[in-house]
């Protein structure tokens, strides 16, 4: 099969596009025809072996431990490994795995779900990651309440899309940060406001927020209390920037550390893989307040671009590569 495969870390050069050897399903796992893989900035960080802390994590020291990149998937199952009863031969799901950059994958049964009715199989490759992202960080790390305003960083990104509509799904007054050029689909997504950061700064000491989620990982926790309620919460959803050592998760430490001391809820956050919570999305996708925003498809070849156009900021929602 054709994969996007890499042999050690680097910038996008050192993505190749392989014949490499079709995965077989061990158990409790399912093979996988790839209709699509989501691109997520996780991508970015396990190509280039950066922050460190990724590699003293477990993803490998001199070179990735997976060589094939890509985690979000939607596919149609081709076969089945021992113990499987969730899903059988022929079914379309959506999820989580490790090397979707690819025409065939393996994952995990428990961190797959059905693919929402109505919804495009390639369009349901957008959701896993940046879609439980958005959830977990609103409904668990934030404790979104109807009325509440909440100010979205970054709302056109991948996360920032799922983010604004989830906030209005459940009752919230939402406030959208972007560039200008992506202030209309922000709009579209149904931010009650939208503010172009070019040409504006959000924390100006007037306007204040509930709860702010900053996907954007960049601005001081100083900058970012300013525009808190005095009880507001700040939840930072990954970290970009930063040191090699650290990148933006320094910002997530310090949040933890100062925590205790101030009135704001500061915290960090980390999504987790729970297929539960992929059934919560395909729910909401199902009943009309969820749809993935796709910037752009891109076929395997393309994918190094693809990579590219995401770190510099590019995309307007989710880019997606088909095999």
């Amino acid at each position: 099969m054709k994969a996007i495969v890499q042999d050690t870390y680097g910038s996008s050069e050192v993505l190749e596009l392989r014949d490499v050897e079709t995965p077989i399903p061990g158990k409790g796992e399912v093979l996988l025809a790839v209709r699509a893989a989501g691109l997520d900035a996780g991508v970015w960080h396990l190509m280039s072996g950066e922050p460190y802390l990724l590699r003293l994590l477990g993803y490998g020291l001199r070179a990735p431990k997976v060589p094939v990149r890509g985690r979000e998937v939607s596919g149609r199952v081709e076969a089945i490994g021992e113990g499987v009863s969730a899903f059988g031969v022929g079914d379309e799901v959506f999820g989580i795995c490790e090397g979707s950059f690819a025409q065939y994958a393996t994952a995990r049964q428990d961190k797959l779900a059905p693919v929402p009715a109505g919804l495009p199989p390639e369009q349901a490759a957008a959701l896993p990651i940046s879609g439980l992202t958005a959830l977990q960080a609103l409904r668990d790390a934030g404790r979104v309440q109807p009325g509440q305003r909440v100010l979205v960083i970054g709302a056109a990104g991948g996360v920032g899309t799922f983010a604004v509509q989830l906030a209005k799904a459940y009752g919230a007054h939402v406030t959208g940060v972007c560039s200008t050029t992506k202030t209309e689909l922000v709009r579209g997504l149904g931010a009650d406001e939208v503010i172009d950061y070019t040409r504006e700064e959000f924390a100006d000491g007037v306007r204040r927020y509930d709860l702010i989620l900053d996907t954007a990982g960049n601005r001081a926790l100083s900058h970012l209390r300013r525009a808190l309620t005095p009880r507001g919460t700040l939840v930072i959803v990954g970290g970009e920037g930063g040191g090699p050592w650290l990148g933006g998760m320094g910002r997530v430490l310090w949040a933890a550390l100062l925590n205790p001391f101030v009135r704001h809820g500061l915290k960090g956050f980390i999504s987790a893989e729970r297929q539960a919570d992929l059934e919560v999305l395909r729910r909401h996708v199902e009943d009309g307040t969820l749809s993935p925003a796709v910037h752009l498809t891109c076929r395997l070849a393309e994918a190094p671009e693809a990579i590219d156009r995401l770190h510099r900021g590019e995309a307007r929602g989710k880019i997606l590569i088909t095999p």
